[in-house]
Order: C-alpha cells, then structure tokens, then sequence
C-alpha cells in the first residue's frame, strides 16, 4: 500500500469522485518519505538493488527522509540510474492525472477556488504560475465533475534523460511551439503556445539526469533556480512554472572531482552526494549477473561458470592494467552470460545449452574496458583478458576433494592419452578410456557440491541433465589436476597430458 490512497482508488474515474474520497494529495518528496517510513523494516525496500546494504543504502535512506535531492557519484556500471528507477517505481503513490495531461496536472494543482470556478464552467481567474496546462483547463470546464482522471505510477510521471552535448535549454524547460501559434492564432507568448520540456514532463516524479557534468554551465543554471526555489521561467511566457520534482543526478567520479564541470551553486544546492560502488563479493557479482542477463528457457547454467564469470569480471576490475578510474562495468558480467549461453547454444545446437570454460573466449566481444599502464590497443586488451581468464580459471576454489587411490590411477589411465578439449565435444567418447576420472565425475555431479541452475522448464530428466553438466566437471577437473602439487596434468594449448 502507498501513503495517501484511499482503498478503493482504482475505482475513482473522474474529479468528482476523487474529491469525493479519502485520497490525500501530497508532493513527491513527501511521497518519497512516507512511503520510505513505511518500509524500513522491509530489507528489500528497493527491489532488485544487490550488494550495497552496508552503505548506499543507508545513505539514500537518509536524504530521502531528508527531502533531498541527490547526486549519486560512481563509475561506469555501479546501478546509478537503476537506483532512480527504483525509488520512483516504489516510493512513489500513484497520483490522479487528468485525462490526456502530458505534464501529469492533477485537479490539486489549482488553488481550490480556481478548481471550483472551472468546474462550473467559468474561466480560468487571472493568474502568474502555470497550474495546468490550458489543455487540461479547458478540459475540466468541459466536463465538470464527470471530467476523467487516470492513475499514473511514479515511474510513469518520471523522466530519465543522459546529459548530451545536444540537450538544450529547450528541452529542459520547454519552448514555443510554432505549429500552435499558427494553428490557434494566438500570440507567440501566449500560454497555449507553450509545449513543455523535460521538467514539466516530471511534474509530481522524479527527474534524474544522468551524467550531469556533461551540460554546460548555461544548461545547469536551468536546473538552478528548481533547487533553489522550486521553479523557472521559460522564454517571456508572463508565469512561472513549478515542476514539482526530485531531481536524481548522477555523475562520473572523474569529471566529478577532478574536471569540476559541475558549476558551484548547483554543486551546492543538491544537498546530498552519495558515493555508490560495484559488488563487494562474488556471490553479490553472481546474483546481480543472474538476475540482469537475458536467460531464455532452455538453458542450464552450473555454479561452476557463473562464479568463474564473475571472478573474470573482478579480476579485471582489480587489474593493475586496467584503467581503476573508468572502472568495468557489472554489465560486462551480464552481456557476458548472456554470450556464453550464445556460444553454448551456437557450438552445440543439438545439445541443451550449458556454458563451459571452453566458452569463455566469447567474452572477448564484452572486454569494454580501458588500459592504462600499457597502450590500450585491441591486441593488448585481448592478452590481458586472456591473461586474467587463465589466471580466474586457476585460482578457482572449486572444493574439489578425490581420494589419493584414485589419484593414483587416474594418473596412470593417462599414460600415453592426449585429452583433448573443444566446445564442440561431449568428451565421451575420451572418458571411455578413463574409467576411474569418469567415476569421480560422477561421484561430483552426485555430491550436491555442483549446483545448477535449470532454466528448461520441461526438460528435468536427470539423465539429460547429466549429460549436460558433465563436459563443464570435466573442464573443471582437468584445471584443477593441473594446480596439484605435484601436478598430474599440464596443459598445452587445448589438450591435456601427463605433467
């Protein structure tokens, strides 16, 4: 339930029965914090946000029940925008718009007296704010009481917008629009010319603009006068205009602090910064990457792997070579998933789709990340990604435990055996000439210490699923009799032999 509805809201249609109920209007920073208050003791009070429970969410907490607006800092891929989105589709009350507003005017926009006026038929009391738009006005006389009203979602009354270096003053708070001038006749400054720009679109919402260090200072003074005043003009139109929103904004740490291209007092005036950062364990990488990847039906994903990707992705952004201040986005992870299980499914079209490390070449086509301690060629990232993937697979805890008597004889079933490795192969047709390895195979899928995630709703024959999962223990297994000590295998290229 959200602060202010009354139970039945979604049987309220019109103005009549809207003032007629127990709804209870209130601004969207209100909105924000009571319905915050309302779930603090909820530990998913902002669905589907992993991993930063210890401090971003503590501090958003905070300037939301401050009646902040924010300016969340962080590097490429660290949920700034998914944040925003977040709030404004969960703290925010569905609000009831007028029917065909598109700067989300509500009946409680207009002083009281001005409502009842329009609600008899009569015209609009001279005024110097814009309330509604003339749309919306004219629509209430027409229709009085009976006139329609719509409930919008905050994340419907919010705007989302990137900061480019072709976002004007115009499209921020809006401009004459040619064609109603013509059109209706009018004065070039007269009201109903006026077509709104992305604030009045955020009217009673959000309105998050991500990297904001990218408009000049001319743009950011547009945003200015909202934080100081809570309004703005635009052009010569005689009103002023109170959009009645949150701002969100976000911002790269580097041009943050070190290019200063956020001017001084709006710097000042967005009252809380809160530094957001990436996943601080794998197991967060890992849910996050699960959770955010496109994953179709019928494919099956083991532990093994998505622990391996996500270690892939940390390695990378805990690489020295790497450029630490542009970062590596958690979308690496996440566009890289959803390659493996293409790769998985391109090579082994007539098999159920099931990445294995013999896949994760594939995740050279998400390597978009920057070097910076040798010359950031396509050639250099590519060796230092294989470098990492090679390192991630080594260093692998895969709690793999075999009994030294099998060891013994798995040492000595490779005698003279060259195991060779290929997405494309099942491998079992070489396992046949390796008895006790096909053994321990088994006995590791059996063990319950692999886990799977079945995405084939209709495919759960045990048998089916074995087969899928034994080229992934295989690979597996091979890496780790090359890490014992002393080592049974080695590896040369893509085969295995006796080390």
């Amino acid at each position: 339930m959200h602060y202010g509805m009354p139970d039945d809201y979604v049987d309220i249609h019109t103005i009549g029965e809207l003032l007629e109920s127990e709804y209870v209007f209130s601004s969207a920073a209100t909105q924000l914090r009571e319905n915050l208050i309302m779930r603090l003791g909820d530990d998913d009070r902002y669905p589907g946000i992993i991993g930063l429970d210890s401090d971003v969410i503590p501090a958003l907490d905070r300037a939301i029940l401050a009646g902040h607006d924010i300016l969340l800092v962080g590097q490429i891929g660290q949920a700034k925008t998914r944040l925003a989105q977040v709030i404004s589709s969960t703290l925010l009350s569905p609000m009831p718009i007028i029917h065909g507003s598109i700067t989300n005017d509500t009946p409680y926009d207009l002083p009281r007296t001005h409502l009842d006026t329009l609600l008899q038929d009569g015209a609009m009391p001279a005024h110097s704010e814009f309330y509604i738009s003339p749309e919306s006005t004219e629509y209430i006389r027409n229709n009085g009481n009976d006139a329609k009203i719509r409930w919008v979602s905050g994340f419907e009354r919010s705007k989302f917008i990137v900061a480019t270096p072709d976002v004007t003053v115009k499209d921020l708070v809006g401009y004459i629009d040619v064609a109603k001038v013509a059109k209706k006749g009018v004065e070039m400054y007269d009201i109903s010319t006026y077509s709104p720009g992305y604030l009045m679109q955020a009217k009673h919402g959000i309105f998050c603009i991500d990297e904001l260090p990218v408009l000049d200072a001319r743009k950011q003074v547009a945003l200015l006068s909202i934080l100081q005043d809570g309004l703005f003009t635009a052009g010569s139109y005689p009103v002023v205009f109170r959009p009645r929103t949150v701002l969100f904004a976000t911002a790269n740490p580097v041009d943050y602090t070190h290019s200063g291209r956020i001017i001084e007092p709006l710097y000042d005036r967005l009252k809380s910064h809160i530094r957001t950062r990436y996943p601080s364990t794998v197991q967060d990488e890992m849910r996050i990457i699960l959770q955010e990847a496109t994953v179709r039906n019928y494919v099956i994903i083991s532990d093994v792997m998505l622990c391996i990707l996500a270690g892939i992705i940390r390695n990378v952004r805990d690489s020295p070579l790497v450029n630490q201040e542009k970062g590596v986005s958690v979308r690496m992870g996440i566009h890289g998933l959803e390659l493996l299980i293409a790769e998985a499914y391109r090579a082994r079209p007539d098999a159920i789709p099931c990445p294995r490390i013999s896949d994760l070449h594939c995740l050279y086509q998400v390597a978009r990340f920057e070097l910076s301690e040798i010359d950031d060629t396509p050639q250099n990232r590519y060796d230092t990604l294989r470098d990492i993937i090679d390192q991630t697979i080594k260093n692998y805890d895969n709690n793999i435990t075999i009994e030294q008597s099998d060891m013994d004889k798995i040492k000595s079933e490779f005698e003279g055996i060259e195991f060779h490795t290929s997405n494309t192969m099942s491998y079992a047709e070489q396992l046949q000439s390796l008895p006790t390895m096909s053994g321990v195979i088994s006995g590791l899928i059996n063990s319950g210490n692999f886990h799977y995630l079945n995405g084939n709703k209709s495919q759960n024959n045990d048998s089916i699923i074995k087969e899928a999962i034994t080229p992934v223990i295989v690979e597996v297994l091979l890496e780790w009799l090359c890490r014992q000590t002393p080592k049974i295998l080695e590896r040369r290229d893509s085969k295995y032999v006796l080390a």
